[in-house]
């Protein structure tokens, strides 16, 4: 098992109970207190050393991810699940998640939420809530905001909320979990990949800056037999790399059998390399498709890409 390596700076974390909410938070049913004391955590940017895994019924249970990981006999060493606004943060999978060598990364989505609303300090009780938790967490975690922006099925994406909208709430979000001293997040800015023909644009409109971002998340699918890597993800990669050189990782993917899940995986593994990105999170689970590893030679795949990807990789 891959173990994290976890830089911790500054003084010891101190239990949930005994964290206290910094002054410079503007929520009108709290009172100022003292500063808390601040939790400093990195995670290593190598790449290709990331190889990562959505299973539900995560996060109320990490029996998904134990099943997956049994099957294709790989330790992830990222486990993802998507919030829910107002849901607390599930420090009991993260802890799980911990002891398997693994960092959890968190997509919080703002569904039916007016972006403004989390801008002017409506939800910030909520924000500070979530941060203390992650803060007394300590070890690392990926946190992700409104992902898949740049698409248009979402009630914070294109079409329904204007990108300087989607701007200042991520910066918000930032800045509030920055002055109650949540070091130990990295944040993860996650896109749809560029698809022009189906209305899906460049992701630049919704640039937050660099000194709001740590990671850059994309996503992608292998839906047919006749898509590749390149042309997957390519051009997005390449709009990325115009904007910033943070690193990159592949933050929800799989390929449909209807792809021929074999050869796309193999095409993944290979991929993640070529581009040196900091791998990538399987989305096993059913959606648009069925992208669930399931026959023999779906998952001799990804057992003979894992372990030479892993040997390879950081």
């Amino acid at each position: 098992m891959k173990l994290v390596r976890i830089v911790i700076i500054g003084v010891a974390i101190v239990v949930a109970a005994a964290v206290i909410i910094t002054t410079g938070i503007h929520d009108k049913s709290m009172t100022a207190l003292p500063p808390v004391k601040k939790v400093q955590v990195t995670l290593p940017v190598t790449p290709a050393s990331y190889l990562g895994v959505y299973a539900p019924p995560s996060p109320s249970s990490f029996a998904g991810v134990t099943a997956f990981s049994s099957l294709m006999g790989v330790q992830p060493d990222v486990d993802m699940y998507y919030s829910g606004w107002l849901e607390p943060f599930k420090a009991s999978f993260a802890t799980s998640a911990a002891s398997h060598g693994a960092v959890p990364l968190v997509q919080m989505d703002p569904t039916g939420v007016k972006l403004e609303a989390i801008t002017s300090g409506r939800y910030d009780a909520y924000l500070i809530s979530f941060a203390d938790a992650v803060r007394s967490y300590g070890r690392p975690v990926i946190l992700g905001f409104g992902h898949e922006m740049n698409g248009t099925w979402y009630s914070w994406a294109d079409g329904h909320t204007s990108p300087a909208e989607f701007v200042a709430a991520w910066r918000h979000i930032v800045n509030l979990f920055r002055e109650v001293g949540t070091g130990n997040v990295t944040w993860l800015w996650t896109i749809n990949i560029i698809e022009t023909q189906a209305g899906i644009p460049s992701p630049v409109p919704w640039w937050p800056g660099s000194s709001y971002v740590t990671w850059v998340g994309i996503d992608g699918y292998y839906t047919k037999s006749s898509v590749s890597f390149a042309p997957l993800f390519g051009p997005t990669i390449v709009a990325v790399r115009a904007m910033t050189n943070d690193p990159i990782l592949v933050a929800e993917t799989a390929a449909g059998s209807a792809a021929g899940q074999p050869a796309k995986i193999a095409d993944l593994f290979a991929g993640i390399h070529t581009y040196g990105l900091l791998g990538f999170v399987w989305f096993d689970a059913i959606g648009a498709q069925d992208w669930r590893l399931s026959s023999p030679v779906a998952v001799a795949a990804f057992r003979q890409g894992a372990e030479v990807y892993r040997q390879a990789g950081g």
